[in-house]
């Protein structure tokens, strides 16, 4: 696996790899790796010829008071990790290189970006969407993975990749979970055994949504009631927002007959954590 750190670097390294004639997947990360960012390392490796990872804090997605200083940062491992699954390129730059004195640039999604995580965190996703047009316009690669875990950056990215014309898929790949149902995140990291235990509840939520719809209920309301109830019987847990929502607009649905997308974000210990669960159409 080679590791570069500059722009310049990075693309003469993929110069290299598109001599070769090779397709070209990106997984973008921020680092402190986990099962879940394996499995999209994976499905690249599944699809493309060569696969570029990305490991970057990012600064211009974290909020005053947010966790941007503690964030893990566990480059060492991460690098044994990506070796195991033989990555081809590993992209590292500091935050001087991806953002030089003086830069104005930012790349905004009207509208969308103000919704769900984007209305608890403002200007998180104007950050987002920002380094990740970056990374296309570094790597320019033909198929770029992210997760299902993170469905509103996912509703963001694919609304820039189409009202800007990349030349590029955006993979969508499953959650990955815990045996006991938790989402994987870096951020669990933080939580201590009993939060830990205590944030089990969002995933209990959306599958008590998911059996309410399986026995024949098409209207958000009691959905969202009966989320917000089994979220309830955690009182360490504090939500941020349980929603039923269009899975590309993330605007409220009041039904389900066209798919939506059941989203919960909730504060357990010192972690935001954020969960999900998507409806085909009834």
């Amino acid at each position: 696996m080679k590791i570069v750190r500059t722009i310049a670097e990075a693309r003469a390294a993929i110069a290299d790899l598109r001599r070769k004639g090779r397709s070209l997947g990106l997984v973008p990360t921020m680092g402190a790796l986990h099962d879940g960012h394996i499995s999209l390392v994976r499905a690249a490796k599944a699809a493309c010829d060569a696969v570029a990872v990305t490991l970057f804090v990012n600064p211009t997605q974290f909020g005053p008071g947010e966790d941007f200083s503690k964030y893990p940062r566990t480059f060492e491992t991460d690098c044994r990790l990506l070796e195991a699954e033989n990555v081809d390129l590993l992209i590292a730059p500091n935050t001087a290189e991806m953002y030089p004195p003086g830069a104005t640039t930012w790349v905004a999604v009207e509208e969308i970006q103000d919704r769900l995580d984007g209305h608890s965190r403002p200007g998180h996703f104007r950050g987002v969407a920002t380094i990740v047009a970056k990374l296309f316009n570094i790597v320019g690669p033909d198929q770029a993975f992210f997760g299902q875990k993170d469905a509103a950056q996912v509703a963001i990215l694919r609304r820039m990749v189409r009202d800007l014309d990349f030349p590029l898929e955006l993979v969508v790949c499953p959650i990955v979970r815990e045996p006991d149902g938790l989402a994987m995140s870096s951020r669990n990291r933080y939580l201590s055994p009993e939060d830990r235990q205590h944030a089990l509840v969002l995933s209990r939520a959306l599958r008590a949504v998911e059996a309410r719809v399986q026995s024949g209920e098409r209207s958000a309301a009691p959905l969202i009631e009966t989320g917000l109830r089994v979220l309830a019987e955690e009182p360490f847990v504090r939500v941020d927002y349980f929603r039923v929502v269009d899975p590309d607009t993330l605007e409220d649905r009041s039904n389900l007959s066209a798919g939506a997308l059941v989203a919960v974000a909730a504060f357990v210990g010192p972690a935001r954590l954020i969960d999900n669960l998507l409806l085909s159409p009834l």
